[in-house]
């Protein structure tokens, strides 16, 4: 029994830990986000959200090139392509919807805060699709760590408008993603396969989505799709752009294990973690100091990851003690 136990606990140890250095990834990921779109007058490089989005993942799978090559690619091989393409035309959206929030104007602080709505998509959707047991306190912990995130950026001191939806909407569509990921790996997919598939699948979908979204230029937000759609920027932006590609594989590839290794539900409040920690980048990266808000709120955010973490590693051997 003390096997099982250790076991499990190392399982859900590891999880955690998967997902913490994924979100740093991600905190890394939604700052260049809000840098290589912003226009050049404003400090940025005015890249369209839609060639940036394509370029992000055009060099995460060239970078995944050499992890294909040692895996092998008889691991590419599914029984579920279709999940699989659903899964990344899903998340491609996410990304385009996401960046396009950075375009339009949205203060990262907004745009990081109101992506963590997904916690709340992740229990729904996991709870009715996948059957994972939504607990009183799983409920609390997702809850806690979306009240921080909200309180982290301060909402009600400044207006939102409908670009608020914007995050929100990405933040549903990630959570599709992040509950296919839940399924394929309990149909014996492996994070290599989860991993390389994702990277392979997600670039000709950007290409789709960045040639559809220039065909109606015309009727579509500025900000959306101006200019060249493969226009690159200048050296500095583009040395940002090759560190954006490749911190979104290095994610993808920690968050395929994080799922591995522990259910949906319980992983969630270490990804919200992303949100202190993206502050923590601007400040440190950007210069962008963040709000009176955000030490409350990150601390709120904290409190929920450690919360589940010390509640399901408590409950776990009771749960495998012999009848």
């Amino acid at each position: 029994m003390s096997q099982i136990s250790s076991t499990s606990h190392s399982a859900a140890t590891s999880g955690a830990l998967f997902m913490v250095v994924a979100s740093i990834a991600f905190a890394g990921t939604n700052t260049l986000q809000s840098v290589l779109p912003t226009p050049t007058e404003y400090g940025g490089f005015g890249m369209s959200s839609t060639g940036m989005a394509f370029w992000q993942y055009l060099i995460a799978s060239v970078l995944a090139l050499p992890l294909i090559l040692r895996i092998g690619l008889s691991n590419l091989k599914t029984r579920h392509p279709l999940a699989h393409e659903v899964r990344a035309l899903v998340s491609a959206l996410g990304v385009h919807v996401f960046v396009y929030g950075f375009a339009s104007g949205v203060p990262i602080w907004q745009m990081v805060t109101l992506l963590a709505t997904g916690p709340l998509f992740i229990v729904l959707g996991s709870t009715l699709f996948l059957g994972e047991r939504a607990s009183t306190a799983r409920i609390v912990a997702a809850l806690a760590g979306f009240v921080g995130a909200i309180i982290v950026s301060g909402v009600g001191t400044e207006s939102l408008g409908w670009q608020a939806l914007i995050p929100i909407t990405a933040a549903a569509l990630w959570a599709v993603t992040d509950i296919l990921t839940k399924y394929l790996t309990r149909k014996g997919e492996s994070p290599e396969t989860l991993t390389v598939s994702l990277l392979v699948l997600m670039t000709p979908n950007h290409l789709a989505i960045l040639l559809v979204a220039n065909a109606l230029s015309g009727v579509l937000p500025m900000g959306l799709a101006p200019g060249f759609p493969f226009a690159l920027p200048d050296m500095p932006g583009t040395w940002l752009l090759l560190l954006l590609g490749a911190l979104t594989a290095a994610a993808q590839y920690l968050l395929a294990f994080a799922y591995r290794a522990a259910d949906a539900v319980y992983l969630q409040p270490f990804g919200d973690l992303k949100v202190p920690l993206s502050g923590l980048v601007g400040w440190i990266a950007l210069g962008q100091v963040p709000s009176v808000w955000f030490w409350p709120g990150a601390a709120l955010i904290v409190g929920a990851s450690v919360f589940i973490y010390w509640i399901e590693n408590r409950q776990e051997p009771a749960s495998l003690q012999p009848a």
